[in-house]
């Protein structure tokens, strides 16, 4: 459609209009900057193009229209419905075609889009009076609206039902990131919650441990179970500084282990020795809270306890490539019985959970046999510190 600066429509190319993206209200905070440009932009790329549509078919049918006139009329019709976008664009937000009141609310948008074409009419008249006045047609007024009513209502009408498209879309856009954003809000909150209940199984689990050590040992020797308790509120306490942290330093997880092993070793003399071939470097890296003990928990329960023989367990930290860390766990007990494997018990299922929470596909955990015997639990994680 050219409009020509009387307001006077023609029909052409109707099918740019859907070119046009009215979105004026409520921006985002990254395009606000740079919105309004674009959008006065817009409009001007449409009117330029109905110029141009204007002008060729003046001059195929020698009507003789210069191009200064079919711009200008063409930018005259596109501004104004330009303003006019504004509230129309606002008015299908308030009022979305959805839900169980979508015959009124569809009643009321055509009653807009006649208002809308209407008043369209009048801006265009009075800014053909204000800006062109060179430009007035010699017919009468009321002949006049009458001519550009019949011409112009229905493609008027047709721009308000492009306009309230685009703010539907824009809205439904709008939801999406914000179902999205929710999604990965709640996701977090999930994970933290999972990794919260793995890490409250495993210290009652280990809390139990310790106490059974403690009651076998108190048939024994009073006066070493009555020092492990002491210890034992020394490791509980620590432990409850930090039970709401799932990620620690290296040298944190040490130190909570190596209380830990205090009391392991009270509770077995020299039955337990414990080897460290940690690398300094990588006491900054950040490993899961609660890592290495259970995995030290189950080399003594499997691979110490049962045997008769003095016990030895080996810590240690390596990276074994740029960005990774391992963990290992190494004891020289009975070994690993055949039906017995990752996940089957508390700890070592646990550690395979927490690692999956944390760094999905980029940790590991599996046991392998040692040559000489035993066990060793090795956990491999990016290095982060």
């Amino acid at each position: 459609m050219g409009v020509s600066p009387m307001g006077v429509a023609s029909t052409g190319r109707q099918g740019r209009v859907v070119r046009v993206e009215p979105s004026p209200a409520q921006p985002s905070p990254r395009r606000s900057r740079w919105f309004p440009w674009l959008y006065w932009l817009s409009w001007t790329l449409v009117g330029l193009a109905f110029a141009g549509q204007h002008y060729l078919k003046a001059a195929s049918f020698g009507e003789g229209v210069s191009w200064a006139v079919a711009l200008q009329g063409a930018l005259a019709d596109w501004y104004v419905f330009a303003l006019l976008a504004f509230p129309a664009f606002r008015l299908a937000r308030r009022f979305p075609l959805g839900g169980a009141r979508w015959r009124l609310r569809l009643a009321l948008h055509g009653l807009g889009g006649v208002v809308f074409s209407l008043v369209w009419i009048l801006g265009r008249a009075g800014v053909g009076e204000l800006f062109f006045p060179g430009h007035r047609s010699e017919k009468p007024l009321h002949e006049l609206i009458r001519y550009v009513l019949v011409a112009t209502f229905f493609f008027n009408m047709l721009v308000y039902w492009v306009v309230v498209t685009v703010a539907h879309t824009v809205a439904y856009a709008d939801s999406l990131r914000e179902r999205e954003r929710r999604l990965v809000e709640l996701e977090g909150r999930l994970s933290s919650a999972r990794l919260m209940a793995l890490q409250m199984q495993l210290n009652p689990h280990f809390l139990f441990n310790a106490l059974n050590g403690i009651g076998t040992l108190m048939f024994r020797d009073v006066d070493a179970a009555d020092a492990m308790l002491v210890r034992l509120a020394e490791l509980l306490r620590h432990a409850l500084d930090r039970s709401g942290r799932q990620l620690v330093s290296l040298r944190e997880e040490i130190s909570f282990l190596e209380r830990y092993l205090t009391l392991e070793q009270m509770r077995f003399g020299e039955r337990l020795t414990v080897e460290r071939e940690i690398d300094d470097g990588l006491l900054d890296a950040q490993v899961p809270n609660l890592i290495l003990q259970p995995l030290v928990e189950n080399a003594i329960k499997h691979g110490i306890e049962p045997r008769v023989a003095p016990g030895r367990i080996v810590l240690r930290a390596v990276s074994p490539a740029p960005g990774r860390l391992r963990l290992e766990v190494a004891d020289n007990g009975r070994g690993l019985p055949p039906d017995r494997g990752p996940g089957s018990g508390v700890g070592t299922s646990n550690t395979l959970a927490r690692l999956a929470q944390l760094y999905r596909s980029e940790g590991s955990f599996r046991l392998e046999p040692n040559p000489g015997g035993g066990v060793s639990a090795v956990v491999e994680l990016p290095l982060r510190r």
